[in-house]
């Protein structure tokens, strides 16, 4: 496990660790910033899509025309 998810491991069970109001209120004041929201979809983006088989650039680049 590397530096950077032990650091994301803890600070998920601090999250899960505090009272579901708290809880709540943190992850709502995290969607409602905007960089953090846009970085959130983006990441579920990829993860949900990280199955898909890939295609060349240039097939995408042939498509786009």
């Amino acid at each position: 496990m590397t530096s950077k998810e032990k650091t994301a491991e803890g600070f998920v069970s601090v999250l899960k660790a505090l009272p579901k109001a708290q809880r709540n209120a943190i992850i709502v004041h995290i969607a409602r910033d905007k960089e953090f929201a846009h970085d959130i979809l983006d990441l579920a983006t990829i993860e949900t899509r990280r199955k898909e088989s890939s295609r060349p650039f240039h097939h995408y680049l042939e498509f786009e025309r």
